[in-house]
């Protein structure tokens, strides 16, 4: 239904290529490249943040160990 062929990837670069210039497209695609890999961080890390002081947190832990 929705196939891209070569001709018309190559079309697409031309055009792609024609609006931006050969200089900006690294720099495009690099931010482009730190974008996905900043939003594949962000989707596997957890949703909470723990804000308990290091030295709380290992006595928190000793004290459920105790119980």
């Amino acid at each position: 239904m929705f196939g891209i062929g070569t001709h018309e990837l190559l079309l697409i670069l031309l055009v792609v290529l024609v609006i931006f210039g050969a200089k900006k497209l690294p720099e495009i695609g690099s931010g482009l490249g730190k974008a996905i890999r900043n939003f594949r961080q962000a989707s596997t890390e957890p949703d909470e943040i723990d804000i308990t002081p290091k030295g709380e947190k290992k006595n928190i832990e000793d004290e459920g160990k105790n119980a």
